[in-house]
């Protein structure tokens, strides 16, 4: 009689609850956990950062000129969709040098600065910047003679052109990282007083760089 009536109130309860439970879950009303928003990265704006790398020359015969430069760069993007186009600039110290000797006389040739100002047009994806660039590239270069412990020098400031390609890609909210590879063909002047002409000097320069770009170039898209 007791498991008789223990299992009747047991069904009571049940049947008193049941109806609640529903009740209230028919109430709540259901909703959406919210979206993230995504990041849309906008390249227009203007940067400044800095650039190092390395070069050597692009010649038939040796000794060839080679070695490492580092400085700054400034720059101004403009953005249409996903095409991207820009102006940029660079100046950078320099250690490219070859030397030889024969009959007793060193000839050296060192460089001891470069730079470029170069118009840039690429394809962003998103982050992701891919572009070719060109335009107008100089050195400034020193040719020295030494020979029974005197040395004489001159410096001649040689201007050409460039062109070449490279990739960027943001890798924070505004700071971007760089390679790019360019070839420069600078033209050739005479030394020590119209003693001493040169020819082109061409030269494989690859180089990285981190930009800082103002103004904020991430937009959230719901």
């Amino acid at each position: 009689m007791k498991k008789i009536l223990l299992a009747s109130a047991c069904l009571f309860a049940l049947g008193a609850f049941a109806p609640a439970t529903a009740a209230d879950l028919a109430a709540r009303p259901y909703t959406k956990a919210p979206v993230a928003p995504a990041a849309v990265y906008n390249w227009t704006g203007f940067y400044l950062g800095i650039v190092g790398g390395g070069a050597w020359e692009n010649a038939s015969t040796d000794p060839k000129m080679k070695g490492g430069f580092v400085g700054g760069t400034a720059g101004y993007n403009w953005q249409t969709g996903n095409v991207v186009f820009g102006l940029e600039a660079d100046g950078t110290w320099a250690d490219v040098d070859a030397s030889a000797t024969a009959l007793g006389i060193t000839v050296s040739s060192k460089t001891d600065a470069m730079g470029t100002v170069r118009g840039r047009i690429g394809w962003a994806v998103n982050q992701v910047l891919f572009y070719g660039t060109g335009g107008y590239a100089w050195i400034d270069n020193k040719i020295s003679l030494s020979a029974l412990g005197v040395t004489v020098s001159d410096s001649k400031w040689h201007s050409g052109w460039t062109v070449g390609a490279g990739v960027e890609a943001f890798f924070a909210p505004q700071w971007s990282v760089k390679g790019e590879y360019l070839y420069r063909s600078l033209g050739g002047e005479t030394y020590f007083s119209g003693t001493l002409p040169t020819g082109t000097l061409n030269f494989h320069t690859v180089q990285v760089g981190v930009n800082y770009h103002f103004g904020g170039p991430v937009v959230a898209k719901y």
